[in-house]
């Protein structure tokens, strides 16, 4: 028997940071970056059977989250934010990150929703 979309489709729910200013990692440290931030994270088993709350381990996941994005984005250049394929890069290399510091967080996609670099 064939699965059917909505039954193969694993229940997600969406992580919206606030808006983030870091400094970039230029010479002379004048440059920064501003960006909102939405991932779409895969429910874990646990999740899926709880109700809809938000507790203190979703507040401490989001702190984590802001961390290891505010890290990750230090190390940036503007140059390499604003090569051709510099947003795909820096959202490979925030998956990793994430991943890595936390390995129960299953990101399934990751938006940029604000996306502005100052030279």
């Amino acid at each position: 028997m064939a699965r059917t979309e909505s039954t193969a489709r694993a229940e997600t729910h969406l992580i919206v940071l606030d808006p983030l200013l870091v400094n970039l990692a230029d010479e002379g440290g004048a440059a920064y970056l501003r960006l909102s931030l939405v991932l779409r994270v895969t429910d874990t088993a646990a999740k899926k059977d709880s109700k809809a709350k938000v507790d203190k381990s979703d507040d401490a996941a989001i702190d984590a989250i802001r961390d290891t994005t505010l890290t990750v984005l230090g190390r940036q250049t503007s140059d390499s934010l604003l090569a051709p394929d510099g947003k795909e890069r820096l959202k490979t290399e925030l998956r990793r990150s994430m991943t890595q510091h936390n390995p129960n967080l299953k990101i399934a996609d990751l938006f940029f929703t604000d996306f502005l670099v100052q030279r």
